[in-house]
């Protein structure tokens, strides 16, 4: 692939050409040349875009498809244009299939369904046998087929043992242990947080307590063990403390945030829109500051879409009933930079690929191209339109969002709208 980047401007603090307008010239996959004005006379594909600004390809460390078994909510191909289409270039693939991602067999195939794709796919592979958590699935197999975490997704392990067992297991090997944040003997049938709203409303309450106790005990549990673990999609001001704390202690923790939970506030369920009904569910705006907070002093290590598709029918259904998720590639970065600037909402798109093992490409000469292109000064109203899930439960539908993506190049390809 061959291709001629004009007046581009580089978002990207490890570059030497970091806030510069310049032409960007892309040989078999490689950038060979980064200049102020570049000709073209072996006719190579010219990108001109209005605004034109490019970054390291983004990340996001939690992605829902469903295939194999739910593609009417989403295919892995589908799945994975959508990503590029909204300017990621590598996913991190949750387990939640049917049947569950829990062997060598498995991530053998979700990783050959995506081959050959500007995208890359990184499976999670289940932390227990069908993310039932009763027995370790099979850990060092799946890592030796690819899988980069373990992870039961939005399955809390309840048995404190078998937490502590699968941390000092796969540090073994170096494996990266994923816990959901939830004490399911205490969220109970919640469906919403646990405050004034939920009782206005009449909905069964999530209280903030639940993920807390399950934050501490995994804390208390990794300094035990000594190993290595990421807690994803963190919700409350507690959790914040907590990390904050036992980073200082230097425990070998991160964490993540869904980006609808720095924006969105549980006051917005007075619709009983079932396209917010979340899992952590949105919690008051006093735990949102926190976790914008725990962002901009580095506790929180990176940000996720927790993109989840689901279809129509578990969707448009009473508040109770519906399940939880909302799709959120498409809508990532405009949401991000409603709250932070260009700058910041790129470095946040782009951390977190060393905690799960994945190499990253500076735009440098020399460098293989792997970028994200994009327009940050447009704002617009999000609407199914922008869209291109199959399904499309977006928590952000009407909601004004600020800068526009254009696509991928990636993988000696290029992907643009």
């Amino acid at each position: 692939m061959n291709a001629l980047i004009k007046s581009a401007t580089i978002v990207d603090s490890k570059s030497e050409f970091h806030n510069k307008t310049v032409d960007i010239l892309i040989e078999e996959g490689r950038v060979t040349k980064i200049s102020k004005r570049i000709s073209n006379p072996k006719n190579y594909r010219e990108i001109k875009l209005d605004n034109l600004h490019v970054s390291q390809g983004w990340f996001d460390s939690s992605v829902s498809f469903g295939e194999p078994g739910y593609e009417e909510r989403e295919t892995i191909s589908n799945g994975l244009n959508t990503a590029a289409r909204s300017g990621f270039t590598a996913i991190a693939l949750n387990a939640n299939s049917n049947p569950v991602i829990d062997s060598y067999a498995d991530i053998t195939f979700v990783k050959s369904k995506a081959n050959d794709n500007a995208v890359n796919l990184y499976p999670i592979g289940a932390l227990t046998k069908s993310s039932k958590g009763i027995d370790l699935a099979e850990l060092f197999d799946m890592t030796n087929a690819g899988a980069v975490a373990f992870y039961d997704y939005q399955k809390p392990i309840s048995n404190p043992n078998l937490m502590k067992i699968a941390l000092q297991y796969a540090s073994n090997f170096d494996g990266l242990v994923c816990s959901f944040p939830q004490e399911s003997k205490i969220s109970g049938l919640g469906v919403a947080n646990e405050h004034i709203n939920s009782t206005k409303l009449g909905l069964k309450g999530n209280p903030a307590l639940a993920e807390e106790l399950q934050v501490a005990r995994d804390l208390f549990l990794l300094e035990y063990t000594e190993g290595k673990l990421h807690i994803p999609t963190i919700s409350t001001a507690k959790s914040v403390e907590l990390i904050r704390a036992a980073k200082a202690n230097k425990l070998n923790v991160t964490c993540s945030v869904a980006i609808h939970n720095l924006l969105l506030t549980d006051d917005v369920l007075f619709s009983f829109d079932a396209n917010f009904k979340v899992l952590p569910p949105l919690r008051t705006q006093k735990d949102c500051d926190a976790l914008i907070e725990g962002i901009k002093d580095g506790t929180i290590d990176m940000v996720t879409t927790d993109h989840n598709p689901i279809d129509i029918e578990d969707k448009k259904i009473e508040f109770d009933y519906a399940k939880y998720g909302t799709i959120g590639l498409e809508s990532a970065f405009g949401a991000l930079q409603t709250i932070f600037t260009t700058k910041k909402a790129v470095s946040l798109l782009t951390q977190g690929k060393n905690r799960f093992g994945i190499s990253e490409f500076s735009i440098n000469e020399g460098e293989y191209a792997n970028l994200s292109l994009f327009n940050p000064d447009t704002s617009y109203e999000f609407g199914k339109i922008h869209i291109s899930s199959k399904s499309k439960n977006s928590a952000f539908l009407g909601t004004t969002l600020k800068g526009k993506t254009y696509g991928i190049i990636a993988n000696n390809k290029i992907v643009l709208k």
